[in-house]
């Protein structure tokens, strides 16, 4: 089977998803419409072959009180980032896509996901020769006493207070932690 073709259950739900949310500013609400011209493509757009660019799924990961907030210092750009990365054709939704890239690159087990988008943001990568990313964040929730450990993928990991972030820090970061707060109170509400 092509691999366009193994995308094409992730890529009905990403539209799915992507036209029925309500964005948390109106950056994401402009990013999503691009998101969604994006996807008009097909499922290749889910595919990081697709040069024009193509749809990523990243987590901000915060500890059970928000009082922290777990990054990584990205191994090839030198910044430090929330945990995500390309979607694989097992993926099955966006948010089990950033579960799965959030459980791969801290180590901890255990880990939940909000399946609800916090924020979408384009941002130019080198993939392929120089491509965008597409990348729909999501609040992911990690258990009490929730250990990391460092995957090849980074130099290292931290915990840090929601307000105290390092640097240098990846752009689009910062911007994840309010509605990323903001889910983490609706689930404690609900």
């Amino acid at each position: 089977m092509p691999e366009t073709e193994t995308y094409a259950r992730l890529h009905a739900e990403a539209t799915a998803v992507l036209s029925r949310w309500t964005a948390t500013s109106p950056a994401a609400a402009a990013n999503r419409d691009r998101t969604l011209a994006l996807l008009a493509a097909g499922p290749v757009a889910m595919s990081r072959a697709h040069r024009p660019g193509h749809v990523t799924a990243s987590a901000l990961v915060l500890d059970p009180t928000g009082a922290r907030v777990l990054l990584c210092l990205h191994g090839k750009f030198r910044k430090w980032v929330q945990l995500g990365g390309h979607c694989e054709p097992g993926d099955r939704t966006l948010a089990a896509a950033a579960l799965r890239e959030a459980t791969e690159e801290s180590g901890i087990a255990g880990l939940v996901v909000d399946p609800e988008p916090i924020d979408v943001d384009i941002h130019p990568v080198a993939c392929q020769g120089g491509s965008l990313h597409y990348d729909i964040r999501f609040a992911v929730l990690a258990p009490a006493g929730a250990t990391e450990r460092v995957s090849a993928e980074s130099e290292a990991l931290g915990w840090f207070p929601p307000d105290r972030l390092p640097e240098p820090l990846a752009d689009g970061t910062v911007q994840l932690v309010a509605p990323a707060l903001a889910t983490l109170a609706r689930r404690a509400a609900g």
